[in-house]
């Protein structure tokens, strides 16, 4: 059953084990105190009026409930069954003396009865069953998680009765946490216990009352075992010394953990929303074949601490001060937050498409300029892409934040933002695969795992679906005795890769064009699940598992990362946790991406090899799909990295290649850096950009048709470009083709320099002598 909480005061509330205006530790009420602005009938979690519009703090429990809640099923065996469908209601009460739920265990030898394999004695039926609600207003599950999942809840908040070994401690208890690849480690994936009986427990201090409303679990994360909890009891204390299990009805409530696999979370909720500080959480049976391993979340909303005055202030502190649509976004949503910024900016933002996913969703672009849908002369094109993996939701509301942010801030005359809109053409697809993030979606930001919705819908990871140009041309390096012919840049794509029955998604198709289309220059792959940012090259020669692999511009690459992670305030705290198994810090959260494992065929390498855009992958939180609750802060953490990156565009040295007769602009120019084995072209309209870390470079430019010409370059550390234009004479052999393809008559002087370039070309020595004579004389 579930009252209305919201009309409850703290002093009616039926699942206190004591009223905190009698407790003898306190002096005054809560709700009287001057520093609370609000009681906790008005917390934003509740909903619904306030506790004086209502005579009795429960109402009779015979009014069904919305599907959600769970209700024990009758049992034949094991412990107690639960009552039918038709409950009192339940409150939380202390178990009988001597019950495992009552009293704390200590270590000790194996209980004389193992846990049998086969469906548990007694269990909550979990999916949309019936319930017992006094309001359709109050869904337990409006309260957000504890923190486990996002790292909120610290270390130092959890215990076990027991642990098998460090790397399987009560801190590994956390949803969705990844071990390493091998076990044994300090990185394991679950909380394991040393004893297999039902007096093992886990618990969790949430440090302040808490209404708990339910608990989430999984089972261990694992390559070698699988361990899982089937069944478990909850406990709660507001001391931790004297315990009370959580109770339906008048039976002890038993509720469901994990089934047959151990990766997908299931949730119960409590038949009765209960207010306490400690939560227990006590495995009754287990995987026949495994042990006492879990990860888990608990539902909780946090209720105000008359020992902490000072907490109401720094909740005050926490989160953002900018007013952005804290949400998660599904695909409608996402549509009328980008319409909503389109038609509050219309001067400088334009929404477009650049293609459909598998099922048929848009993959809308934000773009964002003070000349938007139009390429200008010498403005840098920029660009973020976020949601390759549908279940890494962090990058596609940062995105969806950016634009709303930047929106604001120029209307508002931030000198900042309308600095970087006037000289940058900006593009932000916030979901590059929306079939994923809806799959994702459905289940919601506990439930959907760890890899529920990470593919397209045809099951592809997009960041392996790119043309593979990395061995492409380390091979032709290796076979070519003349290694200065060889292609370093603009690698064509492979025929096979263009076939139609080629294995290749929609969304990858879409965006490859797009990057064809328009000549970025900058750009980053917004991803989530760790907390570093990795650059070029991302796949190994000669396929090694991990491989530092460097780009030629790998000390321009690793400034870029050094940018993003310097200004994260997550990645740049040195207190902070590990997310999962790895630790980042030790490479100041960046890392070259074959180094930390090889992904042949990502987006990054491509974007390299096959364009002229630098592009790096964001890890931007440990959690991939963190509570909406978290997303203030999350855009706290990354707000600073996401415009000081797109402000790198700037950097290097920029220009325009011209013919010197027309004075147009000379497309495809190819512009080489001495000493830097990366060469980029010049656009359309003949201008370029090549992004370089300071000092003094020889920078020669060449084109079909066209004598070379060169000049040195100096980049300073401002981030601002230098200009360094370039004038391209045509060779005779190219003007006399043009003569010639337009039916003119060669001119005598044109006809007499192109005997003499002829005559440079096949004997240069003899022509060189010839000069240092006439010279001479």
């Amino acid at each position: 059953m579930c009252c209305n909480l919201s009309r409850l005061s703290p002093c009616q509330h039926p699942c206190f084990s004591w009223s905190p205006c009698q407790h003898p530790f306190f002096s005054w009420s809560p709700c009287q105190h001057p520093f609370f602005s609000w009681s906790p009938c008005q917390h934003p979690f509740f909903s619904g009026p306030p506790a004086s519009t209502l005579s009795s703090p429960c109402p009779p429990a015979s009014t069904p409930s919305s599907p959600g809640c769970p209700a024990s099923t009758p049992s034949s065996s094991g412990p107690p069954a639960s009552t039918p469908s038709s409950l009192s209601p339940p409150a939380c009460t202390p178990s009988s003396p001597g019950s495992s739920a009552s009293t704390p265990s200590t270590p000790g030898p194996p209980a004389s009865t193992p846990s049998t394999p086969g469906p548990p004695a007694s269990m909550m039926a979990i999916p949309d069953p019936p319930c017992v609600v006094t309001s359709p207003d109050c869904p337990p599950a409006n309260c957000p998680p504890l923190g486990l999942k996002s790292l909120r809840v610290d270390d130092s908040q959890f215990q076990a009765s027991s642990y098998l070994r460090m790397g399987l401690g009560p801190h590994r208890a956390r949803l969705n946490i990844q071990s390493g690849i091998e076990d044994g480690d300090m990185y394991d994936g679950a909380w394991c216990a040393k004893y297999e009986d039902q007096h093992q427990w886990l618990q969790v201090d949430a440090l302040r009352p808490t209404l708990f409303t339910g608990v989430i679990l999984q089972g261990r994360n694992s390559i070698w075992s699988w361990d899982w909890v089937e069944t478990y009891k909850v406990q709660l204390s507001n001391d931790s010394e004297t315990w009370k299990t959580c109770m339906n009805g008048t039976e002890e409530a038993v509720f469901v953990g994990s089934r047959n696999e151990p990766e997908t979370p299931y949730l119960a909720l409590f038949p009765q929303p209960a207010v306490a500080r400690w939560i227990r959480i006590n495995p009754l049976t287990w995987y026949w074949n495994g042990t006492i391993c879990l990860r888990a979340e608990v539902l909780g909303c946090p209720l105000p601490d008359p020992d902490n005055v000072w907490q109401h202030f720094s909740e005050k502190l926490s989160g953002s001060k900018d007013n952005l649509d804290f949400r998660h976004h599904n695909y409608k949503e996402m549509r009328k937050l980008m319409k909503a910024v389109n038609e509050e900016c219309p001067r400088i933002t334009r929404i477009y498409t650049i293609g459909k996913s598998y099922t048929g969703l848009k993959l809308y672009v934000m773009e964002i300029s003070d000349n938007p849908g139009k390429h200008e002369l010498g403005e840098p094109e920029f660009r973020y892409v976020a949601g390759m993996h549908g279940n890494e939701v962090v990058g596609r509301e940062l995105v969806l934040n950016l634009m709303q942010y930047i929106c604001r801030e120029f209307r508002r005359g931030n000198p900042r933002i309308v600095r970087l809109v006037t000289t940058t053409r900006i593009h932000l697809l916030p979901s590059m695969n929306p079939d994923g993030y809806e799959t994702a979606f459905e289940k919601g930001s506990e439930l959907a795992g760890w890899a529920l919705g990470r593919y397209s819908y045809e099951w592809v990871d997009m960041n392996h679906n790119f043309p593979d140009l990395n061995n492409i041309m380390w091979d032709a390096k290796e076979n070519d005795t003349d290694v200065v012919k060889t292609a370093n840049h603009y690698i064509p794509i492979p025929e096979y890769y263009t076939k139609e029955d080629a294995f290749v998604t929609p969304e990858t198709r879409a965006v490859i064009s797009w990057m064809q289309d328009i000549p970025f220059v900058l750009s980053a792959n917004l991803h989530g699940g760790e907390l570093v940012v990795t650059y070029p090259f991302d796949c190994t020669r000669d396929w090694a598992p991990q491989e530092n692999t460097p780009t030629a511009d790998d000390s321009f690459f690793r400034w870029l990362a050094t940018v993003y992670a310097s200004t994260n305030l997550v990645m740049a705290n040195p207190d902070r946790r590990i997310c999962h198994s790895e630790d980042f810090q030790q490479h100041n959260n960046i890392i070259n991406g074959g180094a930390w494992h090889t992904v042949p065929g990502s987006m990054n390498d491509f974007s390299y090899m096959h364009t002229n855009c630098f592009e790096v992958t964001v890890e931007l939180s440990c959690d991939k799909f963190p509570h909406a609750s978290e997303l203030p802060t999350e855009w706290e953490n990354n707000k600073e990295s996401l415009l000081v990156y797109m402000e790198q565009v700037h950097r290097g040295i920029k220009g325009v290649v011209r013919d010197k007769m027309t004075k147009k602009g000379i497309a495809d120019a190819i512009v080489k850096v001495e000493d830097l084995d990366h060469d980029i072209r010049s656009a359309a309209d003949g201008d370029y950009w090549r992004l370089l870390n300071p000092g003094e470079y020889k920078v020669t430019v060449w084109a079909e048709g066209y004598f070379p010409s060169m000049r040195r370059c100096n980049v300073g550390t401002e981030a601002r470009p230098t200009i360094c234009d370039f004038i391209l004479i045509k060779t005779p052999r190219q003007r006399m083709n043009e003569i010639l393809a337009k039916g003119g008559k060669l001119p005598q002087d044109l006809q007499l320099k192109f005997s003499r370039y002829r005559i440079k070309m096949f004997f240069p020595s003899h022509f060189q002598l010839v000069s240092i004579v006439c010279c001479a004389e």
